[in-house]
């Protein structure tokens, strides 16, 4: 098994490095970078940007940096200003540099967790994965937990009375959750029970109440679990289905084969053949989109769902730094996701061999 973790790992390497590089030509090609939203933001509106770039001293240079119209500029919305302007801004994002030089050195600091400085929010980037992490940590875990509870009981009672009344009301109640999306079910949810129009049961944003921090622990804990109720049961809803439906035809699967039809024969109990032998084989493939499933509701299921509840968490900060072309986040998130994604990975593997001691990895090429 050692020399099987050890493979897995060294083969974590090229594939990391091929969805860093892939992204990171996806994203140069796409248009309003860093340097074009900072440009937008000195020339337009001003805001918050603005004040942040000014501080830097770049600000300085605007006012007495309006020249004529430079028609070389590669920047859009850079006819006016003075080319000495625009390369201090590449400097100050980096873009002075080659692509492939900043492309190494980038992943040379990441690969000592070092993820720089945002463009745009003037904190390192660590600081605030770890502010927001919080968030998206609670609705992942309480999210994955409650599906995984409701979706393999159920799909095992599917499997075991296929056909009947039971298999077929659920059947429906699985596809109409499945065809419902969770920012609408959310909203829902707030209409009816977070004083909308009907009912007022639950608040309507934020993780804990203000005055949290002044609650006793029992306080604080009932706290936390009333403002996760309503924004958990909107992404519970739309993420059951899959595993549901997986879990029963993966326990029918197990159901016809021989070895079910002989421990019958030998006269086990229905309830040890299904528990004790089906079991086992059938939990294979819902373990093994386990890593997948928490990945997904974690860092990319929830985006929306944090927008509505105002859940300050990773989702809504990988969404607004794509939109500021804030790259620092954008690849630190992407290169921490992707290594964390890829780590899940190989422990739904190891959890194999927990189920079933039969299956040996170490005999087996990766």
């Amino acid at each position: 098994m050692t020399a099987y973790i050890f493979r897995r790992l060294l083969l974590m390497i090229p594939t990391l490095l091929g969805i860093m590089v892939i992204n990171f030509m996806v994203v140069q090609l796409a248009p309003g970078g860093p340097v074009e939203q900072a440009i937008a933001q000195l020339t337009g509106e001003g805001g918050e940007i603005t004040e942040r770039v000014t501080r830097s001293g770049v600000g300085e240079t605007l006012q007495v940096s309006r020249k004529t119209a430079s028609e070389s500029s590669r920047y859009r919305g850079a006819q006016g200003l003075d080319p000495e302007f625009i390369e201090e801004l590449e400097r100050r994002f980096g873009f002075d540099k080659p692509l492939h030089e900043r492309f190494f050195e980038m992943m040379g600091n990441y690969i000592v967790f070092d993820f720089g400085e945002s463009f745009f929010r003037d904190r390192k980037v660590v600081d605030l994965v770890l502010e927001k992490m919080p968030v998206s940590i609670s609705l992942g875990i309480w999210t994955t937990l409650l599906v995984y509870l409701i979706s393999i009981p159920i799909g095992i009672a599917k499997a075991v009375r296929d056909g009947s009344r039971f298999d077929i009301w659920t059947s429906v109640i699985v596809i109409i959750g499945s065809a419902i999306p969770s920012f609408l079910f959310a909203v829902f949810l707030l209409v009816v029970f977070a004083g909308g129009s009907y009912l007022d049961w639950f608040p309507l944003r934020g993780l804990t109440s203000e005055d949290w921090s002044t609650f006793s622990w029992p306080h604080r804990i009932l706290d936390y679990f009333w403002h996760m109720v309503l924004p958990v049961s909107a992404m519970v809803i739309g993420g059951f289905a899959t595993l549901t439906m997986l879990t029963k035809n993966s326990f029918l699967d197990q159901i016809g084969q021989q070895y079910v039809i002989t421990a019958r024969a030998k006269g086990l109990g229905e309830r040890r053949v299904l528990y004790g032998h089906v079991f086992r084989n059938a939990m294979l493939i819902v373990i093994a989109g386990f890593p997948a499933a928490f990945i997904s509701i974690l860092f990319t299921g929830s985006v929306l769902i944090e927008v509505i509840f105002s859940l300050d968490g990773l989702g809504l900060l990988g969404f607004e730094a794509a939109f500021a072309r804030d790259y620092p986040i954008m690849f630190g998130t992407l290169y921490f996701y992707s290594l964390l994604g890829l780590l899940l990975g190989l422990i739904g593997d190891l959890s194999y061999t927990v189920i079933d001691p039969r299956i040996d990895f170490e005999s087996r090429e990766v």
